[in-house]
C-alpha cells in the first residue's frame, strides 16, 4: 500500500484546491477505495498532525502540516514507523565502528526482538544493494564491506528519507550530530564565488550530505587514504572551513574527493576566469558542443550561435560527463515543471542529451536533461525577440494633453507589448475607428466589448494589470487560432482510437504506429525512432498527455495518431488518458514548434481533458470538443 502514498501526497501538493477521490484514483491507477485507504494510513501515520483534510469535495493537503510531517522524523531519533526503524538501524550500523547488540537495539526502539529481526532482514537487503554485508555474530550485528559502499549506503538512505519533502539541513544536524550546517553552507557558497565558480544550489545539498558522511566516517577512523599530492586551490581552502565548522582535520584523500564533488556537481568555473584563457573548458568538449549546437539549430530552426552560451554549456557538459561516469546524477526539483511549461525547450535539451550520451558513453537522466534545458532556456530568453505587439487604439476625451499622458504611460508600462495605431481624443468614436485588436478607453461611455479595457485618465497600477491581462488574452487567442488552423490538418478518422488498452507505452506506440504505417505516412524505421526517443525521456508532458515522437522529421507528411482513453495508463512516472503519436515531416519543420508547444498547453488542464473525454465519443465529436476547447 505504502508505495503509492508519496505519489498521492505529491499530487495533492500540486493541486490548488480539493481533489476528488475519482481523480486521485485515476492518477494513481487504483480504486477509489484504495485511495481512501491511503488517506486513512497517512492520517494514522501523521497523527496528531492533520496532513490531509477530507470533505464531500474530496481531499485537500494542509501544506503547513505536510511540511511538519515530511521533516518531523529525524534519522537520529528513536522512530516508530517501520521504514524509520530500518533507516535508524542502517544509520547506527553504518556510522558505528563497533558491533551492536541486538537486544539493546530492540530496547532502544521499544519493539520486540521478533519485530527487530524483521527490520534487520530489510537492513540486510539494503546493505547488499550498496555492496555491504550484515554479519551476525551471536547477539551482535555489524556491517562489513569497502569504505565506498558504506558511504553509498548512507547517502542513499538520507536521500530516500528526505525525498518526501524539500531538503532540510536541520535533518543533517540531527542525523550526523554535527554543528550548524547552515553556516557551513553559506561559507561554502562564498568560497566558491571567491574562486570564481557559478554555484548550482540544486547540487549543493548532495555535497553537504557527502561532507557530513566524510566527517563522521573520519572521526570513527574510516577515512579515505591520503593522496600523493598536496591539496591546492579549492581543496586547500576547504580544510580550514571544515575545521572551523566541524572541528575535524580531514586527510588529503577526503579533501580531494570533496573538491571533485564540488567542481563537478556544484561549481562551474566561469568562462575566462581560470588560470589561462578558458582553460577550464576542454577543447574537445568545446568542439563537440559547437558541432552539436549547429545541428540543433538546423533541426529546430533556432539560433544557438553564441560564444558565451557555447562555453557555459561546454563546461556543463564536461561536468555532466564526469558526474555520470562516477554514477551520480544531481536531483532537479523543477524537472516536472520545466517539462510541462516549456516542452519545446525540454525537447531541445533531449535532442542534445541524445547526442551527449553516445559521445561520452554515459546515460543522461531526466533531471540532468532539465539542467541542460536551463542553459538552453536562459540563452533563448536572453536573445528572445519582442513578442508580437498587440495593436491598440486609445480613446481619451479631449482635455489638454490627457490623451498624450495616457499614451506615454501605457507605452512605458507595457513596453513593446503594445503598438498604438491611433489616439482618439473624443468620447464618441465610430465603430469604423475601433478596428485595433485592443481598445483602451478612459471614457466609461464607450460600448464595452471583449476587446475594450476601461482605465482611469491617469493610469493606475490596477489599470496596468487589466491591460496586461487583456494583451495576454489576445496573444493566447492568436496562438490558439494558429494551432487550430494547423492542428486540424493533421488529424484523420483512420488515425483516431478510442479506449484502447495497452500494458505499457511501447505497446501503445506500436498500436498507433501501425495506423501511420498502414496510411503510408511513415515506415517502420520511423516507429523504431519513436521508441528510441521514448527511452531517452518519457514523453508524458502533462498529467494527462503523452506525445511520443521521433527525433527526426522524416515522415512523408505531418500527421497525428491519437488514442483517447477513459481509463488512464502508466507512462513513465505519470498516468495519461491521451496519447498522441506525432509524425512530422521536414516540410513542416517550422510548424513543429507551434503544434508541439501549444498542443501540450491545451491538454494541461484536468477539467478540460475530462470534458474532452466525456464529449469525444467518436472522431467527429472529438474534433468538435477539441475546437471548443481551443476556442474557449
Amino acid at each position: 500500500m505504502a508505495d503509492r502514498i508519496p505519489q498521492l501526497l505529491d499530487y495533492l501538493s500540486r493541486a490548488d484546491g480539493w481533489v476528488s477521490a475519482t481523480e486521485l484514483a485515476d492518477r494513481l491507477g487504483v480504486s477509489t477505495r484504495t485511495v481512501r485507504s491511503y488517506v486513512t494510513a497517512v492520517k494514522a501515520d501523521a497523527s496528531p498532525l492533520e496532513v490531509i483534510h477530507s470533505s464531500a469535495n474530496g481531499y485537500r493537503l494542509d501544506r503547513d502540516e505536510h511540511v511538519a510531517y515530511s521533516t518531523g522524523a529525524a534519522l537520529s531519533s528513536s522512530p516508530a514507523r517501520p521504514g524509520e526503524r530500518v533507516a535508524y538501524l542502517i544509520n547506527r550500523l553504518a556510522l558505528s565502528s563497533a558491533r551492536l547488540d541486538v537486544h539493546q537495539l530492540a530496547a532502544d526502539l521499544f519493539v520486540s526482538e521478533s519485530t527487530l529481526e524483521g527490520d534487520l532482514r530489510q537492513v540486510r537487503n539494503a546493505a547488499r544493494e550498496a555492496g555491504l554485508e550484515l554479519v551476525r555474530d551471536g547477539s551482535t550485528v555489524r556491517l562489513e564491506g569497502p569504505e565506498e559502499a558504506f558511504r553509498r549506503l548512507i547517502g542513499t538512505l538520507f536521500r530516500r528519507e528526505t525525498a518526501r519533502g524539500s531538503f532540510d539541513v536541520r535533518r543533517l544536524h540531527e542525523a550526523f550530530n554535527l554543528g550548524d550546517l547552515s553556516d557551513f553552507k553559506r561559507d561554502l557558497v562564498e568560497l566558491l564565488e571567491r574562486e570564481r565558480y557559478s554555484v548550482n544550489e540544486f547540487g549543493l545539498d548532495g555535497v553537504l550530505v557527502h561532507t557530513a558522511i566524510a566527517v563522521e566516517r573520519s572521526k570513527s577512523g574510516h577515512s579515505r587514504a591520503s593522496t600523493a599530492h598536496k591539496p591546492g586551490g579549492l581543496e586547500a581552502a576547504l580544510a580550514p572551513l571544515i575545521a572551523k565548522h566541524f572541528g575535524a582535520d580531514l586527510p588529503d584523500g577526503e579533501l580531494a574527493a570533496l573538491g571533485v564533488l564540488l567542481t563537478t556537481r556544484v561549481g562551474t568555473r566561469r568562462p575566462g576566469t581560470a588560470a589561462g584563457p578558458d582553460d577550464a573548458v576542454a577543447d574537445a568538449d568545446v568542439d563537440f558542443v559547437r558541432d552539436l549546437l549547429a545541428r540543433a539549430s538546423r533541426e529546430f530552426l533556432i539560433d544557438l550561435d553564441d560564444e558565451s552560451f557555447l562555453l557555459r554549456l561546454a563546461l556543463h557538459v564536461g561536468n555532466l560527463a564526469r558526474r555520470a561516469k562516477d554514477g551520480y546524477s544531481t536531483k532537479n526539483p523543477l524537472t516536472r515543471s520545466i517539462k510541462t511549461a516549456y516542452p519545446l525547450t525540454y525537447e531541445l535539451a533531449v535532442f542534445l542529451a541524445s547526442e551527449i550520451q553516445p559521445h561520452y558513453g554515459i546515460a543522461v537522466s531526466d533531471d540532468e536533461i532539465a539542467f541542460i534545458a536551463f542553459h538552453v532556456g536562459a540563452h533563448l530568453e536572453r536573445h528572445a525577440l519582442p513578442a508580437d505587439a498587440v495593436t491598440c487604439t486609445i480613446v481619451s476625451p479631449g482635455y489638454h494633453d490627457l490623451a498624450e499622458i495616457l499614451r506615454n504611460r501605457l507605452e512605458s508600462t507595457l513596453g513593446g507589448a503594445l503598438r498604438v495605431e491611433r489616439v482618439i481624443a473624443r468620447a464618441d468614436p465610430s465603430i469604423e475607428e475601433l478596428t485595433s485588436e485592443l481598445v483602451i478607453s478612459s471614457s466609461p461611455g464607450i460600448t464595452r466589448t471583449e476587446n475594450v479595457v476601461i482605465v482611469q485618465p491617469f493610469l493606475t497600477d490596477a489599470d496596468a494589470d487589466s491591460v496586461r491581462a487583456a494583451v495576454g488574452r489576445i496573444r493566447r487567442h492568436r496562438r490558439r487560432a494558429r494551432l487550430k488552423d494547423e492542428l486540424l490538418l493533421y488529424f484523420d478518422e483512420g488515425l483516431f482510437l478510442r479506449n484502447v488498452s495497452a500494458p505499457d507505452p511501447d505497446t501503445m506506440i506500436r498500436a498507433l504506429g501501425e495506423r501511420l504505417v498502414f496510411a503510408e505516412i511513415v515506415d517502420q524505421d520511423y516507429i523504431d525512432g519513436v521508441l528510441e526517443r521514448e527511452q531517452l525521456s518519457s514523453t508524458a508532458f502533462t498529467e494527462h498527455l503523452a506525445m511520443p515522437h521521433s527525433m527526426t522529421m522524416t515522415a512523408k507528411r505531418t500527421a497525428i495518431a491519437i488514442a483517447l482513453n477513459d481509463s488512464s495508463m502508466r507512462w513513465g512516472d505519470n498516468r495519461v488518458n491521451v496519447i498522441a503519436l506525432a509524425a512530422f515531416s521536414g516540410a513542416d519543420r517550422a510548424a513543429f514548434q507551434t503544434v508541439f508547444e501549444q498542443f501540450v498547453e491545451v491538454f494541461a488542464n484536468h477539467s478540460d481533458v475530462q470534458q474532452l473525454l466525456r464529449g469525444g465519443h467518436d472522431f467527429r465529436s472529438f474534433i468538435d470538443e477539441l475546437v471548443r476547447l481551443i476556442d474557449s
